[in-house]
């Protein structure tokens, strides 16, 4: 312990004192407050000492510990010298060693795969909930009357109403099977379930310009819609599905508010090989639609993906930044953005309605995807949109997989809807 008493403590506070002198920038610049930062910096330095003794301590039993002796094995067997066979002359005669039967492996039998379902099967798997809601209602009421009066089509209005498909919509709907039930067209309730089937479909398909991407070079898609809706994760898909179709793609981080929005859409950039153009947190967003938009053209990109910031549709200010953006997309490239794509989570039933008609007032949209379809009896909404709206549904959400954002086929949705099997 002489070395203890030698030792010049004077110079080893002087040591400590340099240490937190570099610790206390460092503790600033993490935010920590003025007050509690020499209280932290000697907090470190306790724990960095204490945590240096351990290890020394750790270290010194280590090398003082003496080695543990290996263990009898149970079948190792001790000579021993049988004294009648000393006496003879005759060495003891060890037994031969029995030889085991080889057993021959058990080999699993792997699980048969689960077969690929279709898109059909898919469509029908997500829309489940839906089409209990609506459709299983509708039938329940049609099998248990024979005739068509006015309580079956009180009913039958109520059914529509709740099943989310808005009173403008349910009002056509029943005005035409009113109109058919009194020019004798309507004589069973089987005769009405088809007619809704026909209905629904004029409602959905109209006359509307299809997404096509090669309209323009690089076609800009903006896409826009409320926090939580499944935006980015909308992005990444639609980024992936134009990828493999041998689109070169870029996206551009335009949600500069939300934490790690950038960082989440560079990990769908990275799962579809595209690049992500993106700025600092907090960034001006219009920054961001400047340079995705420069860069698009110059590395002669066929698509274009920006992303926005999730916002209340009821925030004026926030809004009126959609139109900032759009300008300037519109300034860099003409025309720009080609596409503006609104995302709606299907499970808020008439709100997304709502959102729709507001987000429509300032920016004109062009098209809707409707996700987590898969997820609620609310389906309806996809009608009343098309109805109310006249915006075409371009994608729906099926399920959680890459390719479960799935082009929304009209003909598909209503057959799927009201399949019997």
């Amino acid at each position: 312990m002489e070395w203890l008493k030698n030792l010049n403590w004077a110079v080893v506070m002087d040591q400590l004192n340099v240490l937190i002198a570099k610790l206390l920038p460092l503790l600033a610049s993490a935010g920590v407050p003025e007050e509690y930062r020499s209280l932290t910096a000697l907090g470190i330095l306790y724990l960095g000492v204490t945590a240096v003794v351990v290890l020394f301590a750790l270290l010194l039993l280590k090398l003082f510990t003496p080695p543990r002796q290996p263990e009898k094995r149970e079948d190792q067997v001790e000579e021993v010298t049988d004294d009648s066979s000393a006496v003879e002359g005759t060495a003891p005669v060890e037994p031969e060693p029995a030889i085991e039967p080889e057993v021959e492996p058990k080999t699993e039998s792997e699980p048969d795969p689960k077969p690929a379902l279709s898109l059909v099967e898919r469509f029908k798997r997500g829309l489940s909930r839906t089409q209990s809601s609506l459709v299983g209602r509708v039938d329940s009421l049609l099998r248990s009357r024979s005739a068509i009066d006015e309580d079956l089509i009180e009913e039958l209005e109520e059914i529509l109403i709740t099943a989310d498909l808005g009173m403008p919509t349910t009002q056509q709907l029943i005005k035409s099977i009113e109109t058919g039930r009194g020019k004798g067209d309507l004589a069973s309730p089987e005769q009405v379930r088809q007619l809704l089937m026909e209905e629904l479909k004029k409602i959905l398909i109209f006359d509307t310009k299809p997404l096509d991407v090669s309209s323009a070079a690089p076609f800009v898609i903006m896409v826009i819609g409320v926090n939580g809706v499944g935006k980015t994760t909308t992005i990444g898909k639609l980024a992936n599905q134009f990828a493999l179709a041998g689109k070169k793609v870029i996206l551009g981080a335009g949600d500069t508010f939300r934490a790690a929005a950038a960082e989440q859409l560079k990990i769908w950039g990275d799962r579809a090989d595209v690049e992500v153009i993106s700025h600092a947190e907090g960034a001006d967003p219009g920054a961001v639609a400047f340079d995705a938009a420069k860069a698009a053209v110059a590395r002669k990109a066929d698509i274009l993906l920006l992303d926005t910031a999730g916002r209340l549709h009821t925030k004026v200010n926030l809004m009126e930044e959609l139109k900032k953006i759009r300008r300037v997309l519109d300034r860099e490239i003409p025309g720009a953005p080609h596409e503006v794509l609104l995302v709606l989570d299907a499970t808020t039933g008439q709100n997304a309605l709502t959102q729709a008609k507001l987000f429509n007032q300032a920016v004109p949209l062009s098209g809707i995807v409707l996700t987590k379809l898969d997820g609620t009896a609310k389906g309806g909404i996809v009608v009343a949109i098309a109805a109310e709206m006249q915006i075409p549904v371009r994608f729906v959400g099926i399920g959680e997989q890459l390719d479960d954002l799935r082009p929304f086929d009209a003909e598909m949705f209503v057959s799927v809807l009201f399949d019997k099997d």
